[in-house]
């Protein structure tokens, strides 16, 4: 695992000159982003609505998801699956994702076929038909996906379990996808409310990376988006979660290989990039578990004391909800998930006691550093990490601040958080248990799914 230094990356990976961006919000309320990126004749569109699965109700649990994949069902212009045809026929790709904080829409294509994805975007942000008849077929699609991807897995499962133990009151603590027995229980009617809702200009970000003009892309953005009216959005709530008083813990029993351990601390969330230092610090921290060829977890759990097939540590601070830095190892054979969990504690026991050496946090850093250039080969991904960003109510151009404030990071900083958040009054254990794998049955017929 390299999580901790991929979440780290995050922090830096558009830090680039503030020239190549540009933004403007049009009259509805839709703000657009563009990054200029002349590199190569494509260009990445993506569409962010700010409604996730944390915007859900209890008893419609996994809607988002569901309508993300409605939104390929058509309009009154475009039939069902064809704005999907289309994109392709223009030689680009398309697809969406749902998350917890919010639901993405995007198209990679020609840098001259970016009119053709605005004007589809714009479309069925105004126009998307739903009827009972594609609801009925798509809400079976969703299910087999849950099962195949969830229910049929164990380390999902495991996850699932532990976000709904780690977190009592706050929405994070139901799946994206949804509990099954609401997805059983949805109606076409739930998926128009979430569309009349949450679907609106004024609740969505357009970002346009690649090899285009931004006043262009500003004048495509107010042909297609902007004559589609601004509507009152729903309120939204404060959904704080309690504080934690003591361990939680629970054991799944289910079919696997392996037995697994995931040890999950509430921490804080980055919400002011230039005042606050502690999820920075935390960043740092997981990079040092588990960010590097050297780092701490698979150097001494794996590769010296032979305690675990694997072990990794991850942390990710823009969110628009809580946080959680999370250790995660599958024990090695004859090792306990007790002596496993007993190893982690000792590690980061160790940089209490120790601290981080210098070198140690230059080569961190350094590995940070290096993974900027490999960060924005791809602008897909440059457009992915300003979405996140500006979902997660964070300055979309602040990368650099950001990356500035991670390198400035002490080890006395490293040791703080480690000291004030990762300790059993904020933790939650979850252990695998592995129950014999038995043969599955055969597949039936493959569903065709959108995630």
């Amino acid at each position: 695992m390299r999580q901790g230094l991929l979440v780290t990356l995050a922090w830096v990976a558009c830090a680039q000159a503030d020239a190549d961006l540009f933004d403007r919000t049009l009259p509805n309320g839709m703000k657009v982003i563009v990054k200029e990126d002349r590199r190569a004749p494509v260009v990445v569109s993506m569409v962010w609505y700010r409604a996730g699965s944390m915007d859900e109700v209890n008893g419609k649990t996994g809607v988002a998801h569901v309508l993300e994949h409605m939104m390929f069902k058509g309009t009154e212009s475009v039939p069902p699956g064809e704005f999907s045809r289309r994109i392709a026929r223009a030689g680009g790709r398309d697809n969406a994702f749902t998350s917890r904080d919010h639901t993405a829409y995007h198209q990679q294509l020609a840098n001259t076929q970016l009119e053709l994805a605005l004007r589809l975007e714009a479309d069925r942000m105004a126009n998307l038909v739903l009827t009972e008849e594609e609801f009925s077929k798509e809400i079976q699609v969703v299910m087999e996906e849950r099962r195949k991807r969830t229910e049929d897995q164990a380390t999902s499962r495991l996850y699932e379990q532990l976000m709904a133990t780690a977190y009592v009151a706050h929405p994070y603590r139901a799946p994206i996808i949804g509990w099954m027995n609401d997805l059983e229980n949805l109606t076409v009617e739930d998926t128009r409310e979430w569309y009349e809702h949450w679907y609106v200009p004024n609740n969505a970000v357009l970002i346009v990376v690649g090899d285009v003009r931004a006043a262009e892309v500003f004048d495509l953005a107010q042909t297609y988006f902007g004559p589609i009216s601004a509507r009152p959005l729903p309120p939204r709530k404060p959904q704080g979660e309690p504080a934690q008083q003591g361990t939680r813990r629970f054991s799944l029993k289910a079919p696997a290989e392996l037995p697994r351990l995931v040890m999950a601390y509430h921490v804080p969330t980055l919400r002011d990039i230039y005042e606050e230092w502690e999820p920075y610090a935390l960043s740092v921290l997981a990079a040092v578990l588990d960010g590097h060829d050297a780092a701490r977890l698979d150097r001494s759990l794996v590769r010296e004391r032979n305690l675990a097939v694997n072990a990794g540590a991850y942390y990710d601070g823009a969110n628009r909800g809580p946080a959680l830095f999370v250790l995660d190892g599958t024990p090695a054979p004859g090792t306990t998930l007790a002596v496993l969990e007993s190893a982690f504690k000792a590690e980061i026991q160790r940089i209490l006691d120790e601290g981080v050496g210098a070198k140690e946090m230059q080569r961190v850093k350094a590995q940070v550093i290096a993974g900027q250039v490999f960060a924005m080969d791809s602008v897909f991904n440059q457009g992915r990490l300003m979405g996140s960003f500006e979902m997660a109510g964070l300055p979309y151009y602040s990368a650099r601040a950001q990356s500035e404030k991670l390198t400035a990071v002490t080890s006395e900083q490293v040791q703080a958080v480690a000291r004030m958040y990762l300790v059993d009054d904020k933790l939650t254990v979850a252990q695998l248990d592995p129950l014999p794998v038995t043969e599955r049955k055969p597949a039936g017929p493959s569903l065709e799914t959108r995630y």
